[in-house]
């Protein structure tokens, strides 16, 4: 099984280095370039639309809950595990790779959530579904690639991401309580680990059993405050540490063109920067990836756009902010931690933190990492219900999806996942580069409607409004109901 588990490894590596970094990153900058660098361009639109879409969705699901519900599968084990990892095998050069994954990936994340809001369709129960799968099926015209994307996403999404995210949850609260005795009961486990399991189970059934309308309520309000209160936490131990901003930031840059590793516990070298930052960063900020905009179609926004400056912004929040502060964190703790045995992806941000902040830091940094980590596991499992959905409409096939995500995530809780968590970088690979695919073939629809937005904002209209029917900036009317008139 280890020998799997490394040979799927090597070609998890092969492809991130020459195919997906390529594909991600050229698609980004053809992106940024066509739409003359609207993440620059619109940051304070992006900021303005944030603070402004909390507003009722007349009984559908708010922009801004939408926008959580993405933010909860973003900002979570990718900004501490992620980040530790791309450090340990890619030294501090991987930062900076995971920085222009994320830059271009701005814009990337703003096609994908504009083009979901455009080709979205109506559920049965008042919400909208879209995505990826939606946007090929009915802009591409082709019934097929859809189908095949909506399946690995189901698949990725319900096992393999809901099992990382537990596992990782798992693994960090086991090393803060330690070890409880083995179970009279489970030959194998330990009791802390069914207790966790039992635990996860049932937070994971409370939520996902009662559908995506129970999600966007949780994550409008858990996701941005758990964040929030992480991003606190680092800032304190950077504006501690103030004094080596300028060190770290120079050895971010020298190690993302080095070619040789570091010493002292970190890796490097500029391939492994490269394959580490983008392959992290990409699980980290999902720009690109085709999870993030099944959540974007979900809003009810009166523009396409709005949308797609939201998820934009989301992109920023998650890496140049979170994931940044998490790499000055461990960075600044030098390699006496970082260097030390038995140091690992999954306690090197908590074993930085207690180096900052003391011992007193790890039982509050394991709760951080299971709201985080559970916050991505319910947002998963809106992606992996969405295209069920689209791949069929049965109700018995929506339940279990709801069934197999809660059954991933307990599962993910009590065994040794290594097999698992190569696996995602493969599966990732192939999601993000049909829907990369999908983004350049449709992006004449996403320039369109992004220039009906700035004609209207130049009009002085303050809120511009979508009409998906002879609308001149198009180039065609859009093949669905959802904007034949305006959406409040």
């Amino acid at each position: 099984m280890e020998n799997l588990a490394q040979g799927i490894l090597a070609v998890a590596d092969w492809l991130t280095l020459h195919v997906t970094v390529w594909v991600l990153v050229g698609t980004g900058l053809f992106l940024t370039i066509a739409s003359r660098g609207l993440q620059f361009r619109h940051f304070g639109t992006m900021i303005r639309t944030v603070t402004g879409s909390r507003r009722e969705a007349k009984g559908g699901i708010s922009s801004f809950q939408a926008f959580t519900i993405s933010l909860a599968a973003r900002v979570g084990v990718g900004n501490i595990f992620g980040v530790a990892a791309a450090l340990l095998m890619g030294g501090p050069g991987a930062i900076f790779w995971m920085w222009v994954v994320a830059l271009v990936g701005m814009a990337t994340a703003f096609f994908e959530a504009t083009l979901a809001q455009i080709f979205k369709v109506r559920a049965a129960d008042g919400t909208f579904r879209g995505g990826p799968a939606y946007y090929i099926k009915l802009g591409m015209k082709n019934r097929v690639l859809a189908s095949i994307f909506a399946v690995i996403t189901v698949v990725t999404c319900a096992f393999v991401i809901t099992s990382v995210q537990s596992n990782a949850i798992a693994g960090t609260l086991l090393a803060a309580l330690g070890d409880t005795g083995s179970s009279p009961v489970f030959a194998g486990l330990t009791e802390a680990q069914i207790m966790i399991a039992a635990l996860l189970f049932v937070f994971a059934a409370m939520v996902i059993f009662g559908g995506i309308r129970t999600v966007a309520r949780v994550t409008e309000w858990m996701a941005p405050i758990m964040s929030m209160i992480y991003v606190i936490m680092v800032a304190v131990i950077v504006v501690m540490n103030i004094g080596q901003f300028a060190h770290v930031m120079a050895e971010i840059f020298r190690g993302a063109f080095a070619f040789e590793p570091l010493v002292g516990g970190l890796g490097g070298g500029i391939l492994a920067a490269i394959i580490n930052g983008t392959k992290r960063g990409l699980f980290s900020n999902e720009a690109g990836q085709g999870t993030a905009p099944n959540a974007a179609a979900t809003a009810t926004v009166p523009h396409p756009v709005s949308q797609g400056m939201i998820q934009s912004l989301g992109v920023f929040i998650d890496t140049i902010i979170v994931c940044t502060a998490t790499a000055f964190v461990i960075l600044i703790a030098g390699p006496e931690v970082w260097g030390a045995e038995g140091v690992n992806p999954a306690n090197l941000t908590s074993l930085a933190v207690a180096h900052e902040l003391g011992a007193w830091s790890i039982m509050p940094m394991a709760v951080l990492i299971f709201v985080l980590a559970y916050s991505s596991i319910i947002a998963a499992y809106v992606y992996s219900e969405t295209n069920m959905t689209f791949v069929t409409g049965s109700k018995v096939a929506t339940w279990a999806v709801r069934v197999i995500s809660v059954a991933s995530v307990v599962i993910g809780a009590l065994v040794s996942l290594d097999l698992v968590w190569n696996s995602v970088d493969i599966a990732m690979a192939i999601m993000t580069v049909t829907n990369l695919v999908a983004l350049l073939f449709l992006c004449k629809w996403g320039l369109g409607a992004l220039r009906d937005y700035e004609l209207q904002r130049k009009k002085g209209v303050k809120v511009p409004v979508f009409v998906g029917v002879a609308n001149p900036n198009l180039p065609a009317d859009v093949p669905s109901d959802s904007w034949t008139g305006a959406q409040d």
